[in-house]
């Protein structure tokens, strides 16, 4: 058990790191992220949520919050969500949060452990400042609910048996409201493996019920911090207070996708200037991949040329347990960026031979039908 946020955490289970890690790709894996902040943002005329079939946009909870993020949450079908993240004035990321958007007048979002308390007090500023210009929104902050993630190619057979709602007609991206168990629970298909499966957000009273009945299973082991940050690394995906962090813009993260299209034509976000800028004229450090020889990289281990010139930093590195070979990513100074660069990556003052490499370096086996 490690601290981590506030709470302690396991590193892992009986099973090793790289056992787990292989096991969630072949089979299933419970993490309990009951240490993610849930919070949801409605308005006036807000409804429970019944279906995944009405397309309506939304009110002042929406147009609030697209002063803050992004991503294009009018735009979103109800039911469905996306990664957004967070912006400050200079167009760096305060954080990454996956948003849901429920119905028209009900935003759900799911923050990072680590950055509660910064995007409590971020989202509360603006939040006041937009009730004293008559904006009808309100905050709740969901303590009262917990957090687990399945994920793995059988997540999806585990999770039907226990549920009579139809999982083969719930997509990557897709919410809804379901019993398991006869817990009611709000459902997305998401996860941070790079693997097809659900976060489960149940009520305090159910979480051990949900639980006790998914380990149960014998395609289900648990899974800690280790096999998580693996398969993370894995899959490409971004850790905040790794590879993204307050100075750095999505743009220089590779996340330009999550400015939307409707966005560009305004950019009435925090930052959005600047990101119109960095659009524009492009930027000169780039987040990429690499595959590397000798002692695995880790944070701010140095990128260098052959011939030893500084041109990045190392954010996160790691053995991979699937690919058997030492992965990483960081951010390297343009025209460094193109895969099949040959690089250095420094451990304990060692220049290990390495190359920039496409991610996610494990292909995402995310449910689309």
């Amino acid at each position: 058990m490690v601290p981590f946020a506030g709470w302690s955490m396991p590193i892992q289970y009986k099973d090793s790191i790289m056992d787990s890690t292989k096991w969630c790709r072949e089979h299933a894996s419970l993490f309990d992220v009951a240490h993610m902040c849930g919070l949801s943002l409605t308005g006036k005329d807000a409804v429970e949520f019944q279906g995944l079939v009405t397309h309506l946009q939304g009110k002042d909870a929406v147009q609030f919050l697209e002063g803050l993020v992004t991503g294009d949450i009018a735009g979103l079908a109800d039911g469905t969500g996306s990664l957004s993240v967070f912006t400050n004035e200079r167009g760096g990321i305060i954080d990454d949060t996956v948003i849901t958007k429920v119905s028209a007048n009900d935003i759900y979002l799911v923050v990072n452990a680590g950055c509660r308390e910064k995007d409590l007090e971020h989202i509360g500023k603006h939040l006041d400042a937009a009730k004293a210009k008559g904006m009808d929104v309100t905050m709740t902050i969901h303590d009262d609910r917990g957090l687990l993630a399945l994920q793995g190619p059988s997540a999806m057979p585990v999770l039907q048996k226990m549920t009579q709602f139809d999982l083969s007609k719930f997509y990557f991206g897709m919410f809804a409201k379901f019993d398991i168990k006869g817990v009611p629970c709000w459902v997305t298909r998401t996860g941070y493996t790079g693997e097809d499966g659900f976060e489960l957000s149940i009520p305090n009273s159910g979480m051990n019920t949900i639980a006790e009945a998914l380990v149960a299973d014998s395609e289900v082991r648990l899974a800690g911090l280790g096999p998580r940050d693996s398969l993370r690394l894995e899959a490409g995906l971004c850790l905040y207070g790794n590879d993204l962090e307050q100075h750095i813009t999505p743009i220089e993260a590779g996340l330009a996708w999550t400015v939307g299209k409707r966005r560009r034509e305004k950019f009435d976000f925090l930052g959005g200037e600047r990101i119109k800028q960095q659009l524009a004229d492009g930027v000169p450090i780039r987040r990429v991949g690499f595959i590397s020889a000798g002692a695995p990289a880790r944070q701010h281990s140095d990128i260098t040329t052959p011939d030893g010139t500084v041109i990045g930093e190392v954010t996160s590195g790691a053995f991979s347990p699937c690919l058997k070979k030492n992965i990483a990513m960081g951010y390297i100074n343009k025209p460094h960026d193109k895969a099949g660069t040959e690089v250095k990556l420094v451990v304990r003052g060692k220049a290990n031979d390495a190359v920039v490499t496409k991610m996610p370096f494990v292909k995402t086996t995310y449910y689309k039908g």
